[in-house]
């Protein structure tokens, strides 16, 4: 299959997801890419169409951000993220294939047993959890599981939850993406095209998300996301260093 025909279908369903759920940009799109550019420079170009696609959701949602939380727990994620950005330069690319598959497959299988809807933290163990989110999402580009269940800890109403873990979520891409340019540039550049299209088409998705999955029932959507990233974690376990 065409390349860019299949990122192009993979950003569409990447931006949709992240506009109901508030995450899975990088979950659907960073395996794909590793398996043709490695691990490692996939997780910092996807950076690129995964800080429009939020950068866009923001826009949109910004309204109903709790700043307190945002300037709290989003300040421990966003350190968070500078660490694990720094940890993702100095790290093999099959290490990081590793952890990518094992964190798509505890979210995968989290989300199909129905633990992720039911698991929260404390606030204090919320602060903890939010830089352990932060330093994933700039290790291999995945954070939104585990920064959900830790923002469940502050009781925060529907829109306010998915605005302020869209505002975090853009807060970590700002701290960690001046370091992948700083020591991937030329990498990322000669990867133009592939970030181009992907980002096409996690714009398209994230504009018409809400449209093409309003008629799924939530129960099943969950499910359907759960499996795609569960395989998604299987496969990057079994090809690593793809």
């Amino acid at each position: 299959m065409n390349h860019s025909f299949l990122l192009t279908c993979a950003g569409i369903m990447a931006g949709a997801i992240a506009s109901i759920s508030g995450f899975g940009i990088g979950s659907i799109l960073t395996p794909l890419l590793a398996s043709w550019i490695g691990t490692k420079l996939a997780v910092a170009v996807v950076s690129i169409p995964h800080f429009i696609g939020t950068a866009l959701r923001f826009v949109v949602i910004r309204e109903h951000v709790d700043r307190r939380v945002l300037w709290t727990f989003g300040a421990a994620s966003a350190a968070g993220g500078l660490v694990g950005a720094l940890l993702h330069i100095w790290m093999r690319s099959a290490i990081l294939g590793y952890v990518l598959g094992v964190l798509l497959v505890f979210a995968g299988f989290m989300g199909i047993t129905g633990l992720a809807a039911r698991m929260s933290f404390g606030k204090r163990s919320a602060w903890f959890a939010g830089g352990l989110s932060g330093m994933f999402g700039g290790l291999v580009g995945n954070q939104g599981g585990i920064r959900s269940a830790a923002l469940l800890g502050f009781n925060l109403r529907r829109d306010a939850f998915v605005a302020t873990a869209t505002a975090i979520a853009l807060l970590v891409d700002l701290f960690r993406m001046p370091v992948y340019a700083l020591l991937q540039f030329h990498q990322i550049v000669s990867q133009w095209q592939l970030a181009a299209i992907a980002t096409l088409g996690v714009i398209a998705g994230t504009v018409s998300g809400k449209w093409m999955l309003r008629r799924i029932p939530e129960n099943t959507f969950r499910l359907i996301v759960s499996s795609i990233i569960l395989v998604l974690g299987f496969w990057m376990l079994l090809h690593p260093a793809a």
